[in-house]
C-alpha cells in the first residue's frame, strides 16, 4: 500500500492547531485523495520525528522483514526545516530556500536581482515540461499596512488572488522567477516566489518550495489549485494550464 507523509514543522501542537495549517493540510489531502489510489494511505508528521525511513514504517529487519516489503512512499514537505539525513528528492531546494540571508545575497551577486520585503506571492507551477505562472496573490487590504509576522503558518490572514499586475511589471517578474529557478535547478514542485514592489520595482524577497499559506488564496479560485498542483508535480502528472475560475455575477 503506498505511502504519503506530509512533513510539517515541529513545533508541536501550537503548529498542527493553526486554522492555518488545518486548512493547508485539508486542501493537500483533498488534491491527494481525488487523485491517489484508494489504497493510499496519508499521514501527517512533524518533520523532528523523521529519524530514517525504515523507522517510520516500522521496518525491523531482526523480525525477518527485508527491503522488498517495503511500501512506495512519497514524501510532501510543507515546511523548511527537513531533516538532511534522510535525503530526500526537495532536500537541496528546501535547504537553499530555507536560508533566506543566503539565496538573497546569492542572486543579488550573481543576477544582479534587487532585493527586498515583500507581500505579493508569484505561483509558479514547474513541471516536467515547464513552468506554468499562475496569478498573483497578494494580502488583503486590511493587511496592507501591518508587518508580515515572522511564521504565516501561526496567523490567521487573509489573502487574495488575482492580484492585478500590469505587462510591464508581469514579464519581468516571470523573468526573474524563471532564472531563479534555473539557477538553483529547481526539481518539479509549486513554487512561491514572494516579492516586493518599491517605486514600481520588483525585488526578490524569499522563494517557497510547496504552497504554503497564501496558497490558500487559489482553493475555489484557480483551477487547479496551488494545493492539486503541487501533488500533481510530485507525481509526475501533467498539468495543461492555469487557469482562474469565472465569478459568477
Amino acid at each position: 500500500m503506498p505511502k504519503v507523509f506530509i512533513v510539517v514543522e515541529s513545533d508541536g501542537r501550537e503548529i498542527t492547531d493553526s486554522p492555518t495549517v488545518r486548512r493547508m493540510l485539508s486542501a493537500i489531502e483533498k488534491a491527494i485523495a481525488e487523485d491517489a489510489t484508494p489504497a493510499t494511505s496519508v499521514e501527517v508528521v512533524a518533520a523532528n520525528y523523521l529519524t530514517s525511513k525504515e523507522e517510520i514504517l516500522g521496518f525491523h529487519p531482526s523480525d525477518g522483514q527485508n527491503y522488498s516489503q517495503l511500501p512506495e512512499m512519497l514524501f510532501c514537505p510543507l515546511t523548511l526545516s527537513l531533516p538532511e539525513h534522510l535525503g530526500l528528492p526537495l532536500q537541496a531546494i528546501i535547504k537553499a530556500c530555507a536560508d533566506v540571508p543566503g539565496l538573497r545575497q546569492q542572486l543579488a551577486q550573481q543576477m544582479q536581482v534587487a532585493i527586498g520585503d515583500g507581500c505579493f506571492w508569484l505561483p509558479v507551477v514547474l513541471t516536467a515540461k515547464g513552468p506554468l505562472y499562475g496569478e498573483v496573490i497578494a494580502l488583503a487590504e486590511e493587511f496592507y499596512e501591518k508587518k508580515l509576522p515572522q511564521n504565516l503558518l501561526l496567523c490567521d490572514i487573509t489573502y487574495y488572488q488575482p492580484f492585478h499586475l500590469s505587462d510591464a511589471l508581469r514579464q519581468p517578474l516571470y523573468h526573474m522567477a524563471y532564472n531563479i529557478l534555473q539557477s538553483l535547478s529547481a526539481p518539479p514542485a509549486t513554487y512561491m516566489v514572494q516579492f516586493g514592489l518599491q517605486k514600481s520595482e520588483i525585488c526578490f524577497d524569499r522563494l517557497w518550495p510547496f504552497p504554503t499559506a497564501p496558497a490558500l488564496a487559489s482553493v475555489g479560485v484557480q483551477q487547479p489549485d496551488l494545493f492539486t498542483c503541487h501533488w500533481y508535480c510530485l507525481t509526475a502528472k501533467p498539468i495543461l494550464d492555469l487557469t482562474i475560475i469565472p465569478v459568477v455575477q
